[in-house]
């Protein structure tokens, strides 16, 4: 789903990830930081995709970098980014934008 966003300016935050191979309590784990995110506050929505060879890149979007802070060292977060680099991910690189503008159209 395309996460329905306030009018600009707000906060992105870009995760790109590559995957090692099997699960390892991966999608569970993914499952609930989308579930633990939500209930932030200035948490606005976040979009995700993964591709076949393991590239993934997830956006979520903030309504302020105090709340990106927030999320960033919230307790239950921190362990599982740990787990990630020790597990999941063969490398990963996390990227935070301010958007400025935006735009688009629904059919």
């Amino acid at each position: 789903m395309i996460a329905r966003t306030p009018a600009a300016p707000y906060y992105a935050v870009t995760f790109t990830s590559l995957r090692t191979h099997g699960d390892n309590g991966y999608e569970e784990a993914a499952e609930r930081m989308v579930e633990l995110a939500r209930e932030q506050p200035g948490f606005l929505g976040v979009e995700s995709a993964r591709g076949a060879d393991g590239l993934g890149i997830t956006v979520s979007y903030w309504a302020s970098e105090a709340a990106i802070l927030a999320w960033k060292h919230h307790p239950e977060h921190s362990a599982i980014r740990e787990r990630g680099r020790s597990t999941w991910y063969s490398s990963c690189h996390t990227r935070v934008c301010k958007v400025e503008r935006a735009y688009g159209f629904e059919q």
